[in-house]
This record gives C-alpha cells, structure tokens and sequence, in this order.
C-alpha cells in the first residue's frame, strides 16, 4: 500500500501510513524501515519529521511487470500479515512456476523474507 501511495504521491510520513493501513505507530514504523532496509525507499529526516520516498530506481522501473507484482505482493503482505504460495498465485493470477520465480526473487533481494518449507511455507515483510 505504501509504494503505491508513493508512486502517486512524493513523500508518505509514520501518520500518513498508519491512516492508510490503520496501524499503530510503533507498526508503521517498523514497516517503514523495513521498506528501507529492502532498498525500495529512502529515509530523510529526522524523529516527527522523518519523510520517506521512493528510491530513483524503484520509481523509474516501477512500471515493469514484475514491479507491479512485487508492490502488490507487499500490500498484501502489510494487510495480511504474510503470504502463501497459493495466495499468491490468487492475487497475481499466475502458475505456480511464474510466482515461485516472483516469491524467490524478491526473497533474493531481501524485500520479503521466507519462513517454514514445503507446502507450510509463508512469505513476510524482513
């Protein structure tokens, strides 16, 4: 929900986000530095005033299929909690091979993290 906040908007701030995802303070902040540590936006400012944005390159290949899916993957992973494979494939409407590539490469680069195997695996925010 927050990157697509961002690709519309310039900057979101701890209030904006916990209005969008109707969080509490310490759990949007907590998603938000995690949006920083996966290298998806950068942080300026400091304490009440912290203001974060998409990084350069996020929103410039934004537009790519697989960028699309990624930002609705960690909407639903911030509304949800987590993900399966399977809700997954539901969400993104795609074959089991397709979103195993998706689901990988985003744990690749460090924007969800992986927990459990088989078929009880679930997907997260780091």
């Amino acid at each position: 929900m927050a990157l697509v906040y961002l690709k519309q908007n310039h900057d979101i701030d701890n209030q904006d986000y916990r209005r969008l995802n109707r969080v509490d303070m310490m759990t949007a902040g907590s998603d938000l530095r995690g949006l920083v540590q996966a290298d998806l936006v950068e942080q300026s400012g400091v304490g009440r005033w912290t203001k974060y944005r998409l990084k350069v390159s996020v929103a410039e290949n934004g537009d790519s299929p697989i960028g699309e899916n990624e930002k609705k993957i960690i909407g639903y992973i911030q509304q949800q909690g987590s993900i399966t494979n399977a809700e997954c494939r539901e969400l993104l409407g795609t074959n089991l091979d397709e979103t195993s590539y998706i689901l990988k490469k985003m744990t690749d680069k460090g924007v969800i993290k992986r927990l459990g195997k088989g078929r009880w695996t679930r997907y997260e925010l780091p």
